[in-house]
């Protein structure tokens, strides 16, 4: 199933204010969960309730190459952790500049332990 983003610009900030966050190396994730999680499962057609992906990359990170190859990374690296994710969540991930020149499974690890450490993925479970 593909992601639905967060096109709207007050939904990144109130995620950046109010939701539980991980800083890693690669990325910074922040999790908050979706008040219109039940609106958004009457409209899905499966009738699944769904997490809103939110994908940001600064210019420092480098030029827009480098922007949109952060950005396909940081997005296989969530297809990969996906289904084992509690849904009804907004989930924006921010690319940091170490970013630059790493591989996906290196970021999935990192995402990995981000969604562990924010209750989302048990300790115990082991994804792929």
């Amino acid at each position: 199933m593909k992601e639905i983003a967060i096109k709207e610009n007050h939904l990144y900030g109130k995620t950046y204010k109010s939701g539980k966050r991980f800083v890693g190396k690669y990325v910074a994730v922040y999790v908050l969960r979706d008040l219109k999680a039940k609106k958004l499962r009457e409209a899905n057609p499966e009738k699944r309730f769904i997490n809103r992906l939110g994908i940001s990359v600064s210019k420092k990170v480098g030029g827009a190459v480098v922007r949109n190859r952060a950005k396909r990374i940081i997005r296989a690296a969530y297809r990969a952790l996906r289904d084992g994710l509690p849904t009804g969540n907004l989930i924006v991930i921010s690319a940091r500049g170490a970013i630059v020149g790493q591989k996906s499974t290196d970021v999935m690890r990192e995402l990995e332990t981000a969604f562990r450490k924010l209750g989302m993925i048990s300790p115990t479970e082991k994804t792929s």
